[in-house]
């Protein structure tokens, strides 16, 4: 009799453990399932926006949102053949980028300033609008994943199409985060300066 207890109990415990384990993998497996769920919807959403997203010249950009030169009021952006460029998407900018357009290449934002003002008288009797021959996006920011990316495609789309542009050249903060950002984008190092890095995306025409 007492064996027989033994062997109900011992089976009792069995039963709680498989129903215990029966119900975690239940679990895991509604979890996995939503999980999938959750990531067909974001990239669904995604490729939405993304494809119905177009580059446009903007006449000024929020400052405050600039990450890498907050400190550049939308006076010096728009100034001497400057423009601030973005991804939009239903009247909605998911990304900015903003250049300076020269002859050469700058290490620093003042060089930046100095060489975009020189393009910029050079060509001012000729074609106000065909300044410099390197675009230098010295900053970029997103609003939503994937939008960096996305603008640097558009922008290198754009310069390759132009007929006075033949280089696409950033003055980039010396960080981690830019090094990687560009590379991972398609850019190759071109030169590490002081305070600044430049990367170049290779305009092919």
């Amino acid at each position: 009799m007492k064996n027989f207890k033994s062997r109900i109990r011992a089976r009792l415990r069995k039963s709680k453990t498989d129903i215990k384990k029966n119900f975690s993998v239940i679990s895991e497996k509604t979890k996995f399932v939503k999980s999938r769920a959750d990531i067909k919807k974001n990239i669904k959403d995604f490729y939405f926006w993304v494809k119905g997203a177009e580059l446009v010249e903007l006449d000024k950009c929020d400052i405050l949102e600039d990450p890498v030169r907050p400190e550049l009021d939308n006076l010096f952006r728009t100034s001497y053949g400057r423009k601030i460029f973005g991804v939009k998407f239903k009247d909605e900018i998911y990304a900015v980028m903003c250049f300076a357009f020269t002859d050469e290449i700058p290490k620093s934002v003042k060089e930046l300033e100095l060489f975009s003002q020189d393009a910029f008288l050079k060509n001012m009797q000729r074609d106000p609008n065909k300044v410099g021959r390197i675009a230098i996006a010295y900053t970029v920011w997103s609003k939503k994943k994937g939008g960096g990316k996305l603008i640097v495609k558009e922008v290198y789309k754009m310069i390759k199409k132009s007929n006075h542009l033949n280089r696409l050249v950033t003055l980039s903060p010396l960080t981690d985060m830019a090094r990687k950002f560009h590379l991972r984008n398609g850019a190759v190092e071109l030169q590490v300066n002081k305070n600044t890095q430049n990367f170049e995306y290779k305009v092919i025409k």
